[in-house]
């Protein structure tokens, strides 16, 4: 099922639709200011589970997660005053920051250090639908691990992950392009990926 909703203005209706399958257990694809993702609520574990297979990813490769702002990052992640500032001078953006986790995040989406990538993108249906869902949502791309590239194309994610995903938000064109992956545990810098975002 594909569901058209527009990138610049959604359509609340639309994103409660969306978030009520999400509460039920749904998965989804859908836009980022970065690439389509895959996701589904935070809060259940099989439909993160399903993803893991699906995609064929190692359980010690956590999915990141979106959250709507700063304040609703602070409730998933351990901040020092660093990150804090950091994270104001860059979010809502095209970055994937690692931090410590709190208690709020299940075991299956830390690593073993019990750490989380936490993205804020600057997409109002992603944070649309996390607003709508009141919880965060699990973010990978819309790709294979075996693929290189993330696909960008609605009709192709449907039918590349059919048996998986339960909707696929259309939300038009997107860059097509990773996150900016950055770690900052200890006040240290690292980037680990290079993407869209310029740190």
């Amino acid at each position: 099922m594909i569901i058209s909703i527009n990138p610049d203005n959604p359509q609340g209706r639309l994103l409660k639709k969306v978030a009520d399958m999400l509460s039920d257990g749904a998965i989804i694809a859908y836009p980022t200011d970065t690439q389509y993702g895959l996701g589904c609520d935070l809060t259940k574990k099989k439909s993160i589970e399903r993803i893991y297979r699906h995609k064929q990813r190692s359980l010690k490769s956590p999915f990141s997660i979106i959250c709507a702002d700063l304040t609703h990052i602070s409730e998933y992640a351990l901040l020092s005053n660093f990150a804090y500032r950091t994270l104001r001078r860059l979010l809502p953006g095209p970055f994937t920051f690692v931090l410590p986790g709190t208690k709020l995040v299940p075991q299956i989406m830390l690593t073993k250090r019990h750490e989380v990538g936490l993205r804020v993108p600057e997409h109002p249906i992603a944070i649309g639908l996390v607003q709508s869902l009141g919880r965060p949502l699990i973010n990978t791309s819309a790709k294979l691990e075996s693929e290189s590239q993330a696909l960008v194309n609605p009709g192709e994610i449907e039918e590349a992950f059919k048996g998986l995903v339960d909707a696929v938000v259309d939300g038009g064109p997107v860059p097509g392009q990773p996150s900016t992956l950055v770690s900052l545990i200890d006040d240290d810098p690292i980037i680990f990926r290079q993407g869209l975002g310029v740190f």
